[in-house]
């Protein structure tokens, strides 16, 4: 292990208690993100036992997210405010007790009811545990380490979900993947106390009820159009929502410009390194969120392997990811913090365009090798990224910070599902309209399987076209990645030349 260099302040090292307390602030981040995935192997069970209609099982599946995203930044501030332990455990105690409460669900009104509370719960650990984070290692270098290693853990997650669901739906019911949470909470119960500080906001101003439920209208609306857009196509309620989000935003954005207190300082977004991280919070999740998506469904409807084999061939990404996300500070105390995210972005954006050597008889191996080399770039920009905006802001700021931070990385998912998977599906019903290719791949596949004649060759041309829509969408998120790389090296450039002219005054 490379020597450290020595802190340039007089701030405390991180003994082994503090150390302790990342690994149990883990255990809520890893819950969180299980949660996004745990149900994409379960939904088929739970459709049989609760016979829920198609609208119902859409609800099932995002209403967790839907708050989560709108949630993120309010109970951010909120915690900044009336303590991040105090909240983290609360919201611990919320999750705890809906995942009980879903496990249980009779119906599939109360199981959505009880992803709705999760939800809620959920927003509340993410944002405390990273605040928690920067009032625990005083060191930078420390606390972007404890940073990547809180970014690992929700990529691990997020990774181990599917495949952790799988397994134990092969032996119990469908209930069990809700019951994971409760042991899991246990320990952040039983340790949190002891081994994680108290820490709130000396301010005394109030609390901006108008800013969370403007902040609400915006968010939640948006969220919903493009998650509707990327699933359903354009309709006149997806179409609605994304206007009224849009135009809430903009009320919201105006009326934090002119309040005393506001929940969402627009000073932060004065800071370009701070608005280029950001935006590759957003463009990252993005091509990330999106080219998964769609690499799942090539996965299994392509290429031919079932849903747990395509679980196990994400785990590459999801390893490079954990394994790049704690050691970017080190590749950032290197290279520089800006030369590390551009060259973060030039490795994911490579990854991306060589997904476009991918085809109907590819190698897994080919796409295992891909994913894991995207992986190496993203677990290196998340990591820095989340570092860069909560060290950005004072300590009595961070809860708040990290809520904006984590709210663009949810947009930037539902983004990636609905503009990518919107043009994979253009691209898919122009290639395949020719050979009688119509609706979705499965719909296609569906119907090829049915025909007595002419099956064989409508399945290999719905496939093909498919990949032609994969290789659109990663060409584009790939330019894209690459385009930001540029901007990233501009404006991180810009702001360090002002750094160094306020130093020199």
């Amino acid at each position: 292990m490379p020597s450290v260099p020595p802190p340039t302040g007089t701030a405390p090292a991180a003994d082994r208690k503090t150390w302790f307390g990342l690994a149990v602030l883990m255990l809520p981040v890893l819950l969180v993100s299980m949660d996004f995935s745990v149900l994409y192997l379960a939904m088929p069970t739970i459709t049989a036992a609760l016979d829920p209609s198609a609208t119902q099982q859409l609800w099932i599946l995002d209403i967790y997210g839907f708050l989560i995203a709108g949630l993120l930044i309010t109970m951010g501030n909120l915690g900044d405010r009336i303590g991040r332990r105090r909240i983290l455990l609360c919201g611990a105690g919320v999750f705890g007790g809906a995942s009980v409460l879903a496990a249980f669900s009779p119906g599939a009104g109360a199981l959505i009811a009880a992803r709705a509370l999760m939800g809620v719960g959920g927003a509340t650990l993410m944002p405390a545990s990273l605040a928690l984070i920067a009032n625990m290692f005083k060191r930078s270098h420390e606390r972007a380490r404890a940073i990547g290693v809180w970014t690992s853990a929700f990529a691990g997650g997020a990774a181990i979900g599917p495949v952790l669901g799988g397994l134990l739906l092969h032996h119990y019911w469908w209930g069990v993947v809700f019951l994971i949470n409760v042991p899991v909470l246990a320990v952040l119960f039983a340790a949190g106390p002891f081994v994680l500080p108290e820490y709130r906001s000396a301010r005394t101003g109030r609390f901006d009820v108008v800013g969370v439920a403007l902040s609400l209208l915006g968010i939640l609306p948006a969220v919903y159009a493009v998650k509707a857009l990327a699933t359903e196509g354009v309709s006149p309620l997806a179409a609605t929502a994304g206007l009224v989000g849009i135009a809430m935003f903009a009320v919201f954005l105006r009326h934090e410009a002119r309040t005393r207190d506001p929940l969402l300082d627009l000073n932060l977004f004065r800071n370009p390194t701070v608005s280029v991280c950001l935006a590759i919070a957003l463009v990252g999740m993005m091509a990330e969120g999106g080219v998964a998506y769609l690499s799942n469904v090539y996965l299994q409807s392509v290429l031919g392997h079932d849903v747990l084999a395509a679980a196990l061939a994400g785990l590459p990404m999801a390893v490079t990811i954990a394994v790049f996300s704690v050691v970017a500070d080190r590749i950032a105390r290197l290279v520089g913090k800006r030369y590390a995210l551009a060259g973060s972005l030039v490795v994911a954006a490579t990854a991306n365009l060589g997904f476009i050597a991918l085809g109907t008889t590819s190698s897994l191996l080919v796409y295992m090798a891909l994913s894991a080399l995207a992986g190496i770039g993203y677990g290196v920009q998340f990591s820095l990224v989340t570092d860069v905006v909560v060290g950005a802001v004072p300590p009595e700021q961070s809860g708040a910070a990290s809520g904006i931070s984590e709210t663009c990385f949810e947009l930037g998912t539902a983004l990636g599902l609905a503009l990518f998977g919107s043009l994979a599906t253009a691209v898919f019903l122009s290639r395949g309209g020719d050979s009688g290719v119509t609706g979705s791949l499965g719909e296609t596949l569906v119907r090829a399987d049915a025909m007595s004649t002419g099956g064989d060759a409508l399945a290999t041309a719905a496939r093909e076209a498919f990949v032609d829509g994969l290789h659109a969408t990663t060409l584009v998120s790939g330019l894209l990645l690459a385009v930001l790389s540029i901007v990233t090296v501009l404006a991180m450039r810009r702001s360090e030349h002002r750094a160094e002219a306020v130093v020199e005054v």
